[in-house]
């Protein structure tokens, strides 16, 4: 296909191995996409292992209507990675993964918890938000991702997942997995923890704000 390169392909092939690889899906759990051209995205096939996709199993569809332009069936979450893309201009990556400890946390009652334990947090994912569940693969849950994403990076869905989404393949990963270790330690803390303060929180968001700044 002329939109997609097979090196394109190769480099997403290879960013699904790096996401498993840091833990954050169990064999076909999770999916990921990866918008390439002003309306094309690649997305994980149906059923495929992320930690063992091959460029075979790798979907290019159409942003704009879903539509299948090589033959490979797409995740069913394959609509709200759609939707994103269509909402976010800024956003390029789309993970839906499945983390052992964030998803435990998805399964509790995420509004109740505070994420802010490390500075990476508020710095690189901002607010969390969270959705109830609906189930996977429908137009309601897509339509619920969606919405939570218009203004936030990362959204729990309730005893199903997570859903993150960033500018580029590494970032988006990276955000994945400093939200993994934060749920990580305030599971082994329990009632030990202690947050950053507001005060801090603000000021690593506002930090955020600018390009040249990292911590």
């Amino acid at each position: 296909m002329s939109e997609v390169s097979p090196e394109q392909i190769q480099q997403f092939v290879d960013a699904c191995h790096k996401a498993a690889g840091y833990g954050l899906v169990k064999c076909s759990s999770g999916n990921m996409s990866w918008r390439v051209a002003d309306d094309i995205m690649l997305v994980t096939a149906t059923k495929s292992w992320i930690s063992d996709i091959t460029p075979d199993q790798v979907a290019v569809c159409r942003i704009s209507d879903g539509q299948v332009l090589n033959g490979r069936r797409p995740s069913i979450e394959s609509g709200f990675h759609a939707g994103i893309f269509q909402n976010r201009a800024d956003v390029n990556v789309v993970l839906h993964f499945q983390s052992p400890a964030a998803t435990t946390i998805a399964c509790c009652d995420p509004k109740a918890v505070n994420f802010n334990v490390i500075l990476e947090l508020p710095f690189y994912i901002g607010e969390v938000a969270s959705i109830p569940f609906l189930i996977p693969g429908s137009a309601e849950l897509a339509s619920a991702v969606i919405s939570a994403m218009q203004d936030h990076d990362m959204v729990m869905l309730k005893n199903h997942g997570l859903v993150t989404a960033g500018c580029d393949l590494n970032s988006t990963i990276q955000q994945a997995v400093f939200f993994e270790l934060a749920c990580d330690i305030i599971l082994r803390a329990g009632d030990k923890i202690a947050p950053l303060s507001a005060e801090t929180v603000a000021k690593l968001r506002e930090m955020a704000k600018s390009p040249k700044a990292s911590v």
